[in-house]
């Protein structure tokens, strides 16, 4: 991980000592002002009211939650103060995304566009200059550093095949500008890149240089930039590892303040990060790093004797008896289960682990300075940890955290532990909005039927500021909402039968729109049922059709559908979110069933109790508030711009059935909406000319 306890250099300014990101912002998106008149944008008050509350939240260095609808310029709205107030107090401003898309748009269009202002007016041109950077993983990064110790021992540590990578790895160092991982096609054997990565700490300031290391490279533009652009999995990952000291201020980067984009994720993204989760795979990986004995490689082939190697067979077999116990009692029928009890299995492991923590100690204590002692120092710390946090999961050590066991892998060969925390409201209080720093969170969906109320709650942020603006764009005009009236409620007497209307409704949905139709499932079998019926027929009408789940990754499906402009795109949940195609190529999207999620998982069912125990009701606090979030998030993919057009069609007759219902209909931003039947749809459904 990114070294954040590391000195970032630059002393900050005295806090307050200048309030120009106010100021500024004032001149800048006032009507007339010059984001009008040098960006030749519209004035947005929406944007306006954004901007200046963001700017109070920054001088005041108090935390801020604002929902800005669909249109409003958000991004703009917090970049502007924050760069001004990045560059005034010498203070990072680290900006959080949920979605590969955004953290795009804000590097390739958000950050030059603000430059373009600064260059343009005169008041403005100081902050011209200010620098961003992307901030990634430590693993993402090569270090030749330790290339060359990895190419001076490749014939303890690699066999043939894993060898011929390391060349392809050395080859690639020479040409490579960034370092980074993803530009390796193929991508690297695992193996082979874990020894040369910069996620060590033998890739450190004292060995690597900027000139040299494309991460410590890397953690130069970090120190010099006023943005640093971050994804939310990162940022909490490297908050759960040990973020800033204690009493330091700042969240992330030492006196940083932070801009969470996507905040309607955060609080399930962290609750990820939070937990725990060591797997079959990752225990064996480390363990072969020691030693392998198919390939008689590893650290220990040299510096270890017979005994020492012997031990990480033992842990080899211990580990393969250990999870193959946990996959064949508790995961042989289902995925994922539920730990209820401590000591639910024989810790034949644990042992075994601490032997060859005891051999790395002695291998250690006889080597000199040096990068032997630091990679067995390095492993050691790593087996250590493993051994500890097995230990604390069989005893379930954590009373505020549910546990479970699951089986994954493309062939559902790997088995991992699992916990996370019931409520993470506690975690994200103590490490995000009590750093005595601002911290503004937004998104188009932080509110339940207009209260930010429960989203605030569960976040952990008693006390900050809300405010919620409605979207520019005009609904009444260009969005028309249809609702399926007959379709078979879910757990009627005729469920099984509701697979049929479902293909006809989405059939005669696409066939009168010409545009593109997102057709949004929570379902991965309704989804391959419904797609496997209708695929071939909307070829044969010259429709290109996008599955979800085949040879295309999400990316790539997106793209390709925004290309076709009358494509049909199958999808689940990621689709939900975070999607952005303006124009013709979606101009209907079709909701197939509203989005509660079925409360099996442990995570869920543990929320569940504790409402309960609690005296609450878990329907009301827990499932209805994510599934109105999620109904929006699906609804807010159509209307992406001032002159997009489009239709909304329901196909769960709950929305009209239920009491909840009501608050469905209230989450749809416009207030007209047509109900359909088989009878009647000929007639009134009407996409747009």
């Amino acid at each position: 991980m990114i070294g954040v306890r590391e000195d970032f250099g630059g002393g900050p300014e005295e806090r307050g000592a200048s309030t120009a990101c106010l100021d500024l912002a004032v001149r800048a998106f006032a009507e007339g002002g010059w984001v009008q008149s040098a960006l030749d944008l519209e004035h947005r008050p929406q944007q306006e009211q954004m901007a200046l509350a963001v700017a109070e939240a920054l001088l005041a260095d108090e935390p801020l939650l604002f929902e800005a609808g669909t249109g409003v310029g958000k991004s703009m709205a917090y970049l502007l103060p924050g760069i001004i107030h990045a560059t005034d107090t010498g203070r990072p401003c680290v900006v959080s995304t949920h979605t590969i898309s955004l953290q795009e748009q804000i590097e390739l269009k958000d950050l030059p566009q603000c430059r373009r202002l600064f260059a343009a007016v005169p008041e403005l041109k100081r902050y011209e200059s200010f620098q961003s950077a992307v901030l990634l993983g430590k693993g993402n990064y090569l270090c030749r550093h330790r290339l060359v110790q990895a190419l001076q021992a490749k014939a303890d540590l690699f066999g043939g095949a894993e060898q011929d990578e390391l060349m392809r790895l050395a080859d690639w160092s020479q040409r490579t500008k960034t370092g980074l991982v993803q530009e390796l096609q193929p991508p690297p054997l695992p193996e082979v890149w874990d020894w040369v990565n910069a996620d060590s700490s033998s890739c450190n300031r004292r060995t690597c240089s900027p000139e040299t290391c494309p991460y410590q490279a890397a953690r130069a533009r970090i120190r010099r930039a006023q943005v640093v652009i971050v994804n939310h999995s990162l940022l909490f990952a490297l908050v759960n590892a040990g973020g800033l000291m204690p009493g330091a201020r700042g969240v992330l980067l030492p006196d940083d303040f932070v801009v969470i984009d996507e905040a309607h994720t955060m609080p399930d993204v962290a609750t990820d990060h939070f937990g725990m989760h060591i797997s079959s795979y990752s225990v064996e990986r480390m363990l072969k790093t020691l030693f392998n004995p198919r390939r008689r490689t590893g650290l220990l082939k040299k510096l270890g004797s017979d005994a020492d190697r012997q031990r990480v067979l033992d842990a080899i077999d211990a580990s393969e008896q250990f999870f193959g116990f946990i996959a064949d009692r508790l995961l042989a029928k289902q995925a994922i289960t539920r730990v209820r009890e401590p000591e639910f299995c024989e810790p034949v492991l644990l042992e075994p682990l601490r032997l060859v923590v005891d051999s790395l100690e002695k291998i250690q204590s006889r080597l000199d300075e040096g990068h032997q002692r630091d990679d067995v120092l390095e492993q050691k710390g790593r087996v250590n940890g493993c051994h500890d946090r097995i230990r604390a999961f069989l005893a379930m050590a954590e009373e505020d955290h549910v546990h479970w066991v699951e089986r994954g892998g493309r062939k559902g060969q790997i088995t991992a532990l699992r916990t996370a925390p019931i409520d993470v409201a506690p975690y994200l209080r103590e490490s995000v909005f009590r750093r005595d720093t601002a911290v503004v969170c937004t998104s188009a969906t932080l509110a339940v039927a207009g209260e930010i109320g429960p989203f605030q709650q569960r976040a952990g942020a008693d006390g900050a500021r809300t405010r919620v603006v409605a979207s520019p764009f005009d609904f009444e005009r260009n969005m028309r909402v249809y609702v399926a009236a007959d379709m078979p409620l879910p757990g009627a007497a005729d469920a099984k039968l509701a697979l049929d209307p479902l293909i006809d409704w989405v059939s005669f949905c696409v066939q009168r729109v010409s545009g593109g139709t997102l057709v949004l499932f929570t379902s991965h079998g309704d989804l391959r049922r419904v797609a496997d019926v209708l695929e071939e027929p909307f070829k044969r009408e010259g429709r290109p059709v996008f599955v979800q789940g085949r040879a295309f990754s999400r990316t790539e499906m997106t793209a390709q559908f925004r290309a076709a402009e009358n494509g049909v795109l199958f999808g689940t949940d990621s689709f939900w979110t975070g999607v952005d195609i303006p124009g013709p190529s979606l101009s209907q999207v079709i909701i197939t069933r509203l989005p509660f999620e079925v409360p099996t998982h442990p995570v869920a069912e543990a929320r569940a109790e504790w409402i309960r125990s609690q005296g609450g009701n878990p329907f009301a606090e827990l499932n209805l508030p994510e599934a109105l979030t999620k109904f929006r998030q699906g609804v807010g993919r159509l209307i992406r711009r001032h002159d997009d057009r489009g239709l909304i069609t329901i196909l769960d007759a709950r929305l009209l059935h239920k009491a909840y219902g009501r608050q469905f209909l209230a989450c749809l931003p416009t207030e007209r909406f047509t109900r359909l039947t088989v009878v009647n749809r000929e007639t009134l459904f009407r996409p747009y000319a």
